[in-house]
């Protein structure tokens, strides 16, 4: 193997993550169509999963437990909305918020979205033994928090 390979795979830890979700990601579509599920996409995933919980969220919380900006959060419910999974419904306290809910098309992705999860889960796991999968998720979560240092630091006891 020559050196150049030796440094590449020694330093391509981020374009490997960014190839696995790309994968996974259309792997995800690819199944939400083959359900009959037409313009949802990961990124919508966070949020459809938090709602599930059938608790009401505003767009603050929402973005705050998907780490995302609030103007992101925005375009993803629009869509949402727009698909006619979620309604955006004023609080009757405090006319300045707003809640986003699942309508009952929302509710009905809850199957699918237990299954395509399970699904993914089982491949990405397929062949790892329960330590190595432990193994890889205390590296991802290290690398993550390396890279997260700038923002703030992270508690290298999660891991």
């Amino acid at each position: 193997m020559s050196n150049y390979n030796k440094i590449m795979m020694k330093n391509n830890m981020i374009a490997l993550a960014s190839r696995i979700t790309e994968t996974a990601h259309k792997l995800i579509v690819r199944e939400l169509e083959l359900r009959g599920i037409h313009g949802v996409v990961p990124s919508h995933g966070g949020i459809l999963t938090l709602l599930f919980t059938g608790d009401p969220f505003t767009m603050k919380d929402l973005a705050e437990k998907i780490h995302r900006t609030k103007p992101t959060v925005t375009v993803l419910v629009d869509k949402l909305v727009s698909l006619g999974y979620v309604i955006k419904e004023k609080s009757r306290k405090d006319n300045r918020s707003t809640f986003i809910k699942l309508t009952e098309e929302g509710w009905k992705l809850k199957p699918a979205f237990l299954e395509i999860s399970e699904s993914v889960n089982s491949l990405v796991y397929k062949g790892l033994s329960d330590k190595e999968a432990e193994c890889a998720e205390a590296i991802l979560g290290k690398i993550k928090c390396n890279l997260e240092e700038l923002e703030e630091p992270c508690s290298r006891a999660l891991f």
